[in-house]
């Protein structure tokens, strides 16, 4: 063992680690965003002397995030394989209009989304015994919500990527949990501290998963969280593509072959 190489490895990954904001994210931003779930989380389950289908809610509520997760990094992440593939050129030289791959790309996601949840069920009752549809006909508006709002986010974080490129594709993965804290997903908004409160009063997925909470414990639909949700969305969808049809004709201008 010669410790002159050891040292020329370790230097080569340390500098590397210290430059790129996808490293330093695995060493700060991963471990506080799980720290801050699971922390309220526990703070919530703690504060209670009892909790009616607790393991229950929190299946759900874990099916329901992978929706909005995997919503959120779809369209992104399909449009970093173009970069790693250095296809974004040739598939943008066709007469491919940028509203196609738009459309394409939803129908992708919604495919997958439908596999995931379908996968993520059975699971849950295979290993567990806790049927997450017990929600009834709600999980399907609630389910809708959630996609749009992964859609919003993907757009938004693939406005990033598709103007600054590979420095910032970590956001393909990190920008859905950024609101995780914030949307109260295993625990109920009353547990933030008030200026959390406001930001998550903002935020669509925080009525969906409110609302959840509600149908499992009384068994009604909460029709005004849904449509508040539902409105937010719109709103959060229509921004974020019009971002993303900004940063693209940004991008076409300055030539896409500089993102490869």
């Amino acid at each position: 063992m010669n410790w002159l190489r050891i040292s020329g490895v370790f230097l080569r990954y340390f500098y590397v680690a210290c430059k790129g904001l996808h490293q330093l994210s695995d060493l700060f931003y991963w471990p506080l965003v799980d720290i801050l779930i699971w922390g309220l989380a526990s703070a919530w389950i703690q504060s209670q002397s009892h909790v009616e289908n607790l393991p229950l809610m929190l299946m759900t509520a874990l099916i329901f995030w992978q929706i909005t997760w995997r919503g959120s990094v779809d369209i992104s992440v399909s449009l970093l394989q173009e970069f790693w593939h250095r296809n974004l050129v040739n598939l943008f030289s066709t007469p491919l209009k940028i509203s196609e791959w738009i459309a394409g790309m939803l129908l992708l996601s919604f495919c997958k989304l439908l596999i995931t949840i379908s996968f993520g069920a059975v699971v849950v009752y295979v290993l567990f015994a806790l049927n997450v549809f017990t929600v009834g006909w709600a999980f399907l508006p609630f389910a809708a919500s959630l996609i749009i709002f992964g859609w919003a986010l993907s757009f938004l974080s693939s406005s990033l990527i598709i103007y600054w490129g590979h420095k910032v594709e970590m956001f393909a993965w990190m920008i859905a949990f950024i609101f995780a804290p914030f949307s109260a997903v295993f625990y109920p908004i009353e547990i933030l501290p008030y200026w959390a409160q406001i930001i998550a009063w903002c935020l669509p997925t925080t009525y969906i998963f409110q609302g959840m909470r509600a149908i499992i414990a009384t068994g009604t639909f909460p029709f005004h969280y849904f449509w508040i949700s539902m409105g937010l969305n719109v709103i959060y969808l229509l921004i974020s593509l019009a971002v993303f049809s900004f940063m693209f004709e940004k991008t076409r201008k300055k030539g896409l072959a500089r993102l490869e």
